[in-house]
């Protein structure tokens, strides 16, 4: 019997080409996916460049994509992006609800960050009458919680509360990103029966040798350098000062160089330190286009993640599978508990330690600076990890099991 192809609508607070950051990425290859198993996809997402309350419509590589204006809710102030953030249901419903007909779509699958489009795909589901798959990357505000940044039982905590509230229950399934997050998620909210883990994923497609921008290793003059790479978000959920603290114990090296490329809320934090502490072997550049920064990640040798120790959710950065695409030893440090440690570690796809654990990080990173066929082996490994663990089939298959 043939199988019935469908339409679904994938809802993100930001898409490519203008976001380069890992949730973005990770959407799109799903959707070329489904694409490739003969579905349709449109992606609904905001459009901060626009003041006018209408419909943009575009296409890349077949993805349908409806952007709606919304006003910016990343890289901003912190009651800015909220405020922005909490209109993004609004202003979505509003601009698209005279496309969407009873017919249009057959399941919403929505990505978390952010947790302010509950309301919305709610009103896809009662006029469509489809199910929906939340792929939750972020508990938010739990880590805020865990940071300090805001407390328990004050007021804006009961505010964020009620809009993650209203996300979950706005499932029909929510795919988690580890067992560790899995267990977590269900101590934290027993009522929701919907819950199984969704690993991270991408497409196991290394990015060759036909450049099309100047070779950052000739732009910066890299050439004889072993690059130490971070790219993506900046911000207080990965400690970066824990990086910062590596190059620092790399300093007398003048082999290794550490490259950063990415935005958000601690992009002034790490100049300010790599100022301060005279990393003349540190460089920090702005997000670039997803093109380029694939080209970037076959051009660097060692790839760097960090998580901030106090969270209590074990998460997964996305950005070690674009490392593991390019056959990249990955180096990093995570909060106690989390399983990633085990998971990278048992595959010799890399050196993971619990953040604090600054003698060992910094022994490997040497280990991995003067030793090129350690790197080559670890890499080898990274790549055959992510098509036996992460692959985007593999959670294509798990959500359409789920929205069908």
């Amino acid at each position: 019997m043939e199988e019935e192809l469908m339409h679904f609508a994938f809802v993100i607070d930001d898409y490519l080409p203008d976001s380069t950051r890992v949730g973005s990425k990770m959407l799109h290859e799903l959707a070329l996916e489904f694409i490739n198993l003969g579905h349709k996809v449109t992606v609904i997402t905001p459009n901060v460049n626009s003041k006018a309350a209408k419909l943009e419509v575009s296409e890349l590589d077949g993805v349908n994509i409806w952007r709606f204006a919304n006003g910016p809710v990343k890289d901003v102030a912190k009651i800015k992006r909220a405020i922005n953030e909490t209109l993004m249901s609004f202003n979505a419903w509003r601009t698209i609800s005279s496309k969407v007909e009873k017919n249009t779509f057959d399941g919403v699958v929505y990505y978390s960050p952010s947790i302010f489009f509950g309301s919305f795909v709610n009103k896809i589901k009662k006029k469509c009458q489809c199910k929906s798959y939340l792929i939750l990357r972020d508990l938010f505000p739990q880590w805020a919680i865990d940071a300090k940044m805001i407390t328990e039982k004050s007021l804006i905590t009961r505010y964020f509360r009620f809009f993650e509230s209203l996300s979950y229950n706005a499932a029909d399934s929510i795919g988690l990103m580890s067992k560790k997050n899995h267990q977590l998620f269900n101590t934290l909210h027993p009522q929701l029966k919907n819950t199984h883990v969704l690993f991270n994923w991408a497409a196991a497609t290394p990015f060759g040798d036909q450049f099309v921008y100047e070779s950052i290793r000739a732009r910066l003059n890299l050439n004889d350098k072993v690059i130490f790479f971070y790219g993506g978000n900046i911000g207080h959920a990965q400690d970066m000062k824990n990086l910062l603290n590596l190059a620092r114990g790399l300093k007398g090296f003048p082999k290794a160089h550490f490259l950063f490329i990415g935005q958000g809320d601690e992009v002034e934090l790490i100049e300010n330190l790599s100022k301060d502490w005279s990393l003349e072997n540190v460089t920090i550049l702005p997000s670039i286009s997803q093109s380029e920064f694939k080209q970037v990640l076959s051009e660097v040798d060692v790839g760097l993640f960090s998580l901030a120790k106090h969270h209590t959710a074990h998460n997964f950065p996305g950005k070690i599978l674009g490392y593991m695409v390019e056959s990249l030893p990955i180096l990093g440090s995570v909060n106690p508990n989390n399983d990633l440690q085990e998971i990278i570690n048992a595959a010799e796809a890399g050196s993971v330690f619990i953040n604090g654990e600054d003698e060992k990080l910094l022994c490997e990173a040497k280990k991995l600076l003067d030793d090129a066929q350690h790197r080559k082996q670890q890499g080898k490994a990274a790549y055959n990890l992510l098509k036996n663990v992460f692959s985007v089939e593999a959670a294509t298959k798990l959500i359409l099991k789920n929205l069908t």
